[in-house]
């Protein structure tokens, strides 16, 4: 019987969005759906009704409306009573007026649609009377306070004839706010002071002054800026209009319908650069302002992206810190309760993020682009369950729908280094699992090392003994490396997995060897085009930029940015599919550039040439390369060499050119070094991933900051506050950025610091006798052997000496 009646009493809604439903009580007006914060509809009554009513409304004439919309703001309805939820935003709205208050809040509110000849003044409550030092109770109209008397008529200042006409204006609005408060205290009210001088307006009066030595229109200002405490209530007090243009915009957000023009659109982007929405407490209308963007139709977006683009860099920023502050208080609230409870506003963020998608979209469509991509990320979801998010992206069927992994421009490459890791920390457990249970099942005697890729490697066969265990060891590669050098003792803890790495890497990329070209001018590394029998080298030299990703090891890699973003074309390797096209990738002249310059500006000299081109350079559809000392021909598309490069045909001709050395040249060598890479990070976590993020991963950040270091260096030998850490640390401050960067290049075996800064790093300062010695490191440990040096400038000498002359990588 109970279960009955809570059924009549109740009333099942849905929502006509996001088809999420719930019981409503009957008789209780239309909720906010907590899930996309649309309306509720009660019933296909009251939608009948609301469609009979609209359509009523398109057939009467303008004046109609109008009227009828007054009359339904007097007697309330639905809008109304739903932005009375806001009230608290400014004092309430009465029904019928009351005097000069009630008129002068209705001429505030008009001010936003019709301009005003007359500036209206708000009222303010009476101020309470205080109490003199003599028991004698002073009036509350007393402007200058209890213990100030009231200046005399003839010692106000008064404006000369050099000054600007500003203080003319300045002293009449005092003059006149000091009449008006006069006249409403004969009548026990107060009227609230109008004031119009803006900052800018002051800055110039100040500049002014300084000019004309004359600092009388200033003194004007702050004598009577000071003296009442009304006056500084005028200056300081946020003004009335700011609460008027909150209920404004709330009556905006509320009607009932969806913009229909450009100009209509407009006004969202207006609504988005309103500086009262830095506030908490207006998070509410925000929130909904934001919802309403969202729910826009793909063209409609593609207009605000368009006009997004061209907002100044100051206006786009504080739009995008707007954004993550909402979307950081929303998630970690300061108080709770000052926020609507999470579970009835679950669309606050999901529509935030996809307003800052559109800002990043109109940032990715400009070139230079108008902000940083790295100012995007907001650090606060580092605090989030990140694998939830990333478990709820992998799988679009579960009922959570959201993630920020589908906007991972909001994520920070910390963020997205820590789910890749641990996405391949979880293939590795569940690898190591099998591996465990296969064993258990022959009846063997599980053991520790099966956890880890075990690497055993002779220093004088260093490239080929790797290749080999790698190729033996291809389903390991996901387990924790660990590598032994045969015939010699000791436990790796890190630092023989770190020397293993920097002294394969040294053989690798040195000129002799001849898988690598070096561009001196650019200062990278490029892939030789040269023809090989086996690849298998370009698949080692990506699976150790895998593994240096997974095992957190900075690689002193100098590859351009064009070659990270051909590693992420596609970012996943097709399934199944080992012979699809990989690494193939539009390039440009500019990413031509980033390997070889000098080629570059010569192609670009073709294209500024005003004369003949197929007269004055008589070049044809070929590219000639030299392989090993023997020059060779290569057609650009067929019977290229019999198609003369002309005037008309230079532009493809170029593209070509630059899609030939970038991409077709090296095809195979760059599809045995993708493979490789993919082979350790094989990750859906790719595809959040920009390509200068994959070069963050692998090189480091080369932004430094060696106070940092300074923070997280730990001392053998030494202590803090010995004179001769103290000078070497004032040395190392001093230096140029460039021999910072050796310095680190030396001690560490790499200039770039850690994705997650200097706080990840070990650096270690240790001491050692004899005063002429050069400084020492040993780079597997990030150890440096510092000598106590007697003085600053010897320390300088020898340490600009032993940085600037480090052979290799600077091993000890």
């Amino acid at each position: 019987m109970a279960a009955t009646d809570c059924m009549e009493s109740s009333n099942l809604i849905t929502c006509p969005t996001c088809d999420h439903s719930m019981s409503q009580n009957r008789g209780n007006k239309r909720i906010i759906c907590p899930k996309c914060g649309n309306f509720y509809d009660r019933d296909s009554a009251v939608d009948e009704l609301r469609q009979i009513r609209r359509v009523n409304r398109e057939k009467q004439s303008p004046n109609e409306i109008k009227d009828r919309d007054e009359d339904k703001d007097k007697s309330g309805g639905t809008l109304s009573s739903i932005a009375n939820f806001f009230q608290n935003l400014g004092p309430n709205r009465k029904t019928k007026p009351a005097g000069p208050q009630s008129r002068s809040n209705s001429q505030a509110s008009s001010n936003l649609s019709e301009p005003s000849t007359k500036t209206p003044n708000t009222e303010l409550p009476p101020i309470n009377h205080s109490q003199t030092p003599s028991g004698k109770r002073t009036p509350s109209y007393n402007v200058n306070g209890p213990h100030s008397p009231r200046p005399a008529e003839k010692d106000k200042p008064t404006a000369t004839k050099g000054d600007n006409t500003r203080v003319n204006t300045w002293a009449q609005q005092a003059d006149s706010s000091i009449s008006q408060i006069t006249a409403s205290a004969n009548n026990n009210k107060l009227v609230y002071p109008v004031r119009t001088k803006t900052a800018e307006q002051l800055k110039e009066d100040v500049l002014l002054a300084k000019e004309s030595k004359n600092w009388k229109v200033v003194q004007d200002f702050y004598a009577t800026t000071f003296e009442s405490f009304l006056e500084i209530n005028a200056i300081f007090k946020p003004q009335e209009i700011q609460k008027v243009v909150l209920k404004s915009v709330i009556n905006s957000l509320l009607k009932d319908k969806r913009p229909h023009t450009k100009d209509d659109l407009r006004a969202y982007l207006v609504l988005l650069q309103n500086p009262q929405f830095e506030n908490f407490t207006t998070y509410v209308i925000f929130a909904h302002l934001l919802r309403q963007i969202a729910a826009l139709t793909d063209q409609d977006h593609h207009f605000l992206v368009h006009w997004m683009k061209g907002l100044k860099k100051q206006v786009f920023q504080r739009i995008i810190k707007r954004l993550h502050n909402f979307i950081s208080v929303r998630l970690f609230p300061p108080k709770p309760q000052d926020l609507p409870p999470m579970a009835k506003c679950t669309w606050w963020i999901p529509s935030a993020t996809k307003v800052l998608a559109l800002l990043n979209a109109a940032n990715n469509l400009t070139s230079p682009t108008i902000v940083q991509y790295s100012e995007f990320y907001n650090p606060t979801l580092d605090h989030l369950d990140l694998m939830a998010e990333y478990y709820t992206w992998q799988n679009p069927s579960s009922c959570a729908g959201f993630s920020f992994c589908q906007y991972p421009f909001i994520l920070s490459i910390n963020a997205k280094r820590n789910i890749l890791q641990r996405d391949s920390e979880q293939q590795m457990i569940i690898m190591a699992r099998r591996s465990l249970v296969a064993k258990v099942q022959r009846r063997q005697m599980p053991d520790v090392g099966m956890l880890f890729l075990n690497l055993t490697v002779r220093r004088s066969h260093l490239v080929s003994d790797s290749l080999n265990e790698i190729a033996r060891k291809q389903h390991d590669l996901k387990k924790k490396l660990k590598v032994t050098f045969a015939g010699e003792p000791g436990l790796d803890m890190g630092g023989l997995t770190k020397e293993w790495f920097l002294l394969l890497i040294r053989q690798i990329f040195h000129s002799d060897y001849g898988m690598f070209t070096y561009d001196k001018r650019a200062g990278v590394h490029w892939f030789s085009s040269a023809h090989c029998e086996s690849y298998q080298e370009f698949n080692l030299v990506g699976v150790l930029m895998g593994l240096a990703v997974y095992n957190s090891i900075i690689l002193d890699i100098h590859f351009p940015a064009c070659c990270f973003k051909k590693l992420l074309s596609p970012a996943v390797v097709p399934y199944n599919n080992p012979q699809a096209m990989v690494g193939m990738t539009t390039m440009n002249i500019n990413d031509l550039k980033t390997v070889q310059p000098d080629v570059a500006n010569g192609l670009q000299n073709l294209l500024d040439y005003d004369g003949d081109v197929e007269d004055d350079f008589g070049l044809s559809f070929q590219v000639s390369v030299t392989e090993f000392g023997v020059m060779k021909t290569v057609d650009l598309k067929p019977n290229g060499s019999n198609i003369p490069v002309t005037n008309e045909n230079r532009k493809e001709y170029m593209q070509l050119y630059v899609d030939w050395i970038l991409n077709k040249s090296i095809y195979h060598q760059f599809q045995a070094f993708y493979h490789g890479f993919h082979s350790v990070c094989a990750s859906n976590a790719l595809i959040m991933l920009r390509p200068q993020e994959v070069e963050m991963l692998v090189c480091g950040n080369p932004i430094l900051d060696m106070n940092e270091l300074r923070k997280v260096t730990t001392y053998d030998g030494y202590s803090p506050q010995d004179q001769v850490i103290k000078n070497f640390w004032d040395v190392v401050l001093s230096l140029p950025n460039e021999l910072q960067k050796r310095l680190l290049l030396f001690t560490t075996g790499s200039d770039r610091i850690p994705v997650g800064g200097m706080s990840e790093m070990t650096f270690k300062i240790s001491r050692v006798g004899g005063t002429d010695l050069l400084p020492m490191s040993h780079t597997c440990f990030n150890m440096l052997v510092l000598p106590a040096y007697k003085n600053k400038k010897t320390m300088r000498v020898k340490l600009i000496h032993a940085v600037q002359n480090a052979e290799g990588f600077g091993l000890e």
